[in-house]
């Protein structure tokens, strides 16, 4: 299946996940599940074509600082939902400084305490997951779904780890074959393409040591191995996506069931 974006001005990396299609033979409904990245200064005319989409609820999935540093364009009779995962493996630096200092201070920590973007984003990945803060986050984005009236977007701010996971999480329960699961992971690296080549741009030029600048290069890059790990930690601990959310996210077979009936056909 080719996976489009929606042609949104200011939105490069949003889509809606309606006709992917699951293992049972369904698909699911269109105008219904949109991910995406930040929605920050959106033209009216993007304002306007997730209205007329039926955009009814947005979850956020930012920190407090992403927020105030890039606030959500104001779209009238959307119900927004703040649910802050953090994504990195120390929660305290992100919530009081600039995005971009913690980045750097992230990249000399990575290096100490990690030795590569990989191990890092592997762990970071794992303490949403795994960690009780994470799984309290991720129930609580199935209950706004299973809650929910119209269509859902969730977003982070680049659209590829938090709302990457969050939608690898949905895609598996409705049953979407895996290799499509992991394909629109990494069809942000496509999409993201103009934006990636001005942040490789800007790091060439900044005034930070080669090995630091290596590092944050790579975690921009939505590479198929995280999502790949992440899913193969899951089934390690709970033997399938499934299992983890019944486990440790609380989900019930009639939550499941639920979520199939309302958002495939």
């Amino acid at each position: 299946m080719r996976i489009e974006r929606l042609k949104l001005r200011k939105l490069n990396n949003t889509r809606d996940l309606g006709g992917f299609p699951t293992k049972d033979g369904k698909k699911i409904k269109r105008g219904k599940l949109i991910r995406s990245g930040r929605l920050y200064n959106l033209p009216k005319s993007t304002v306007a074509a997730l209205k007329a989409m039926g955009v009814s609820t947005i979850i956020d999935m930012r920190i407090q600082r992403e927020q105030i540093e890039n606030p959500n364009t104001e779209i009238d009779g959307v119900k927004v939902i703040n649910l802050p995962i953090v994504c990195a493996a120390t929660a305290g630096i992100t919530h009081t400084k600039s995005m971009a200092r913690t980045m750097l201070e992230e990249s000399r920590r990575i290096k100490t305490e990690f030795g590569t973007a990989d191990n890092y984003m592997n762990h970071v990945y794992e303490l949403i997951l795994f960690g009780e803060d994470g799984k309290k986050k991720l129930r609580e984005f199935f209950d706004i779904l299973i809650e929910s009236e119209g269509c859902v977007l969730w977003h982070c701010n680049a659209g590829k780890d938090r709302t990457g996971l969050c939608s690898m999480l949905l895609e598996e329960l409705l049953g979407v074959e895996r290799n499509l699961v992991v394909q629109d992971y990494c069809i942000s690296r496509k999409f993201q393409y103009r934006k990636r080549f001005w942040q490789l741009a800007g790091l060439q030029i900044a005034p930070i040591p080669r090995d630091f600048k290596h590092i944050l290069i790579a975690l921009i890059e939505p590479k198929p191995g995280y999502i790949i790990e992440a899913i193969a930690k899951i089934e390690e601990r709970y033997g399938s996506v499934e299992g983890y959310c019944k486990q440790a996210l609380g989900l019930t077979d009639e939550h499941i069931s639920i979520l199939k009936n309302k958002f495939t056909e």
